[in-house]
């Protein structure tokens, strides 16, 4: 099950370099998860100030 990135998210970047997959991109107002590349690691989460993504 892929994470995704809920409307918490304040575009800090944080997860973009944690995301052993490169599966993390800048939206227009949020950063998305690729779920189809995402391989549930949860290192997104460990890094995110606000917990914004989470399991789908």
């Amino acid at each position: 099950m892929a994470y995704k990135i809920n409307d918490a998210c304040i575009s800090c970047g944080a997860c973009v370099s944690e995301c052993p997959v490169d599966a993390i991109t800048a939206g227009d107002n949020i950063y998305i998860i690729d779920a189809d590349t995402c391989i549930d690691c949860g290192a997104c989460l460990d890094v995110c100030p606000v917990e914004a993504p989470q399991p789908e």
